[in-house]
């Protein structure tokens, strides 16, 4: 499950960054990547060439791995790591990763998950009920003797799981550093669909299928270019005293603003979230057109609940107003699904801020992850 504030926690220490190094230096040629700013990929005679940078300082490198389809063919003796193609068996650290899996037609390459029990897909459920795929625990307790037994050809590991991947070495599988879920835009994060795809043997079905969301999320985008109107926004509740507030160069930002919309916080140069006092968000947001929250709870959020979680949720105008729009977590899979989903998720914030633009094929759209908070 990702947790916002514990990115927070774990930035400084979550990368194992190796020494500084110039990429280009050993990978040539065009980066087959558009959008991702993480992974770099070159084409190589004997497959592809992946470079995985740090997150938190792009200057430092995850690691370089080979991802090798002809064997015959030499490979660059500085890699991290080797990776036969297409993969016969991953353990998957999210849910980001095993879901591409699943859309691919590839799901029976995951053998294990972590976080088992926050999974909504059905499918996946099944799955773990036959124990075709192994719940592995969660983030804090892994069950590194079960990997063992799946023996893994490759550990998708998100780089917040550890500052120190050692021990998960002793499970014979590459350790590949999924940072995919760091990326601060909508089709930066997406395109690493095709790194799965890679991975799979099936990389055509990927890029058609990564091409068709680039051109319906472009498509959106470019119909809320020039929006006379442009309602502001806000965004998240408080935790434990604090208002995690998402940087102006963030993620959700960048929808907002594709979606024709005034974020509040457009001016904050950070690209995390930040803690902020919930008097200061008053001060900034108390007259906000429209506010978007999270439930991670089985039971809807309404106002009434909202209103008892905490006396300053009422004063703002969203609220007055009822225009909080809200994703019910549990019930929608976002987390497994919207990442590959960023053109839905547009539409969605479209929907409520500029409703008369979704015509042609968008015409009658229904949200699909978010929806006005019940009464």
């Amino acid at each position: 499950m990702r947790k916002l504030w514990l990115l927070l926690l774990v930035a400084l220490v979550a990368c194992a960054p190796k020494a500084k190094k110039d990429v280009q230096e050993t990978a040539t040629g065009d980066n087959l990547m558009r959008y991702a700013k993480n992974v770099s990929v070159f084409e190589k005679d004997y497959g592809y060439r992946l470079e995985v940078l740090c997150p938190w300082d792009t200057t430092l490198s995850l690691g370089s791995f080979a991802f090798v389809k002809d064997t015959t063919k030499t490979v660059e003796s500085d890699v991290s790591g080797v990776l036969k193609l297409p993969v016969k068996s991953v353990i998957s650290f999210s849910a980001t990763q095993w879901a591409v899996f699943m859309r691919l037609g590839e799901i029976d390459r995951v053998k294990g998950i972590l976080e088992g029990r926050y999974v909504v897909d059905s499918t996946m459920l099944s799955l773990m009920a036959q124990e075709k795929v192994y719940d592995i625990g969660t983030e804090a307790a892994a069950d590194i003797e079960r990997m063992i037994q799946l023996k893994p050809d490759a550990l998708l590991y998100s780089p917040y799981f550890d500052g120190n991947q050692g021990g998960l070495k002793v499970t014979g599988g590459l350790l590949f550093p999924f940072a995919d879920y760091l990326e601060n835009t909508p089709l930066g994060r997406a395109e690493w669909i095709r790194v799965i795809g890679m991975m799979a043997g099936c990389e055509d079905k990927a890029d058609a299928w990564f091409d068709d969301i680039e051109r319906r999320y472009m498509a959106l985008s470019g119909l809320c270019a020039n929006v006379e109107h442009r309602p502001t926004v806000f965004s998240d509740l408080a935790f434990n005293g604090q208002w995690y507030v998402a940087g102006g160069r963030s993620y959700i930002a960048q929808l907002f603003a594709d979606a024709g919309a005034d974020y509040i916080w457009k001016d904050n140069p950070s690209t995390a979230s930040v803690p902020m006092d919930a008097e200061i968000i008053l001060s900034k947001a108390q007259h906000a057109d429209f506010w978007r929250v999270i439930n991670s709870q089985n039971t809807p959020m309404t106002y009434a609940t909202l209103a008892k979680e905490n006396p300053v949720y009422p004063l703002f105008d969203a609220y007055k107003r009822h225009q909080v729009f809200v994703c019910d977590i549990m019930k929608t899979g976002y987390f497994e699904q919207s990442q590959c989903e960023p053109d839905l998720l547009l539409a969605d914030f479209i929907h409520f801020f500029h409703p008369e633009l979704l015509t042609g094929e968008w015409a009658d759209y229904q949200p699909k992850y978010y929806h006005l908070m019940e009464e």
